[in-house]
């Protein structure tokens, strides 16, 4: 089912140089949108109803990660094998860093000056050293390694193998793989709740959340989602502040599963447009934002009432978006 549709507030008919209008404080609510087709960023303005700028990149952009004081944004560029860094105040590329081949997502660890960089194609973890812009140690990991966590204090960081249809945990200090714990068909996103005990990991095809106990690295529970005459495939999950709510996107479903954490149980479900890709929420936790790959859009929703706020056009088919709140 399609979500409603809705007057767009803003839209974008096609992907031309459009001016900065200008420096930006940082936390600014701008949503950024990467399109890896046309190698530029989408700013949005959402109060102003603007589009504020198309960014040139390098080419392909895919993931993209704030620093801690959201002054730097990371975009990985998996055709041309670098992280661009972005001024989030200039919105202006301020410099690069060189990765392994075909770059798609990464996290960081901040404290250590190092970057995480999944290599799909060469099915390896690059351990980049930002101070000295160099890869200091590759880790060998199974086939089409996807989704990452960086653990808390740097020493840890889990990779899920989309082909081996496991979770790696890498031990960063050692620099190897220590062990692995098999979860659903394609896992792609991994996330841990606030006290860090647990890791959510959304299986794609096979349609469910795995939930880890970190402590002993096994599956405490597996959350399955089916929906009357349709399949549903896990594109991807967030989780609140407190931990407490996951908000699951079921892609083929066209659905947002809301799911209570501590109970493993489904509250609810909200429609939102077809082939959804990627999920993100305001700070504020009030408004839920969905792209919707074939629909070219993002979906806004009032997390309170459920409800379908907004449609806003992109175009060119948005790969992934970060909100600067």
């Amino acid at each position: 089912m399609r979500s409603p549709r809705l007057p767009a507030v803003v839209l974008i008919a096609t992907l031309v140089a459009i001016p900065s209008s200008g420096a930006f404080a940082r936390n600014t609510g701008l949503i950024f949108v990467s399109f890896g087709s046309v190698n530029r960023l989408v700013v949005i303005d959402l109060k102003a109803n603007t589009i504020v700028k198309n960014l040139k990149t390098s080419r392909g952009p895919r993931d993209m990660l704030f620093n801690a004081d959201h002054s730097r944004l990371y975009v990985a560029c998996r055709d041309d094998d670098v992280i661009d860094i972005i001024d989030v105040a200039t919105l202006e590329v301020v410099g690069k860093l060189d990765t392994l081949s075909k770059p798609e997502t990464f996290g960081d660890d901040e404290k250590r000056r190092r970057l995480y960089v999944v290599n799909h194609e060469g099915a390896s973890l690059a351990i980049i050293d930002m101070g000295q812009n160099i890869v200091v140690h590759e880790v060998p990991t199974d086939g089409g390694p996807g989704g990452i966590f960086v653990g808390e204090d740097g020493r840890f960081v889990y990779v899920a193998s989309i082909v081996g249809d496991f979770i790696h945990l890498i031990d960063i200090d050692r620099g190897q793989v220590v062990d692995d714990v098999v979860v659903g068909t394609r896992p792609r996103h991994i996330a841990a709740t606030p006290d860090g005990k647990e890791l959510l990991v959304s299986a794609e095809l096979s349609g469910e959340v795995y939930i880890i106990n970190r402590s002993n690295f096994t599956v405490a529970a597996r959350i399955g989602f089916s929906l009357p005459g349709r399949g549903a495939t896990v594109a991807d999950l967030l989780l609140t502040r407190d931990g407490r709510t996951a908000y699951v996107l079921l892609g083929r479903a066209a659905q947002v599963a809301v799911v209570d954490v501590p109970t493993r149980s489904i509250r609810d479900y909200i429609p939102v447009g077809e082939r959804s890709g990627n999920i993100g929420i305001t700070r504020d936790e009030e408004t839920l934002f969905v792209t919707n790959v074939s629909g070219n859009d993002i979906t806004a929703i009032n997390i309170k009432s459920h409800e379908v706020t907004a449609s806003i056009p992109l175009g060119r088919r948005p790969w992934t978006f970060v909100i600067d709140d």
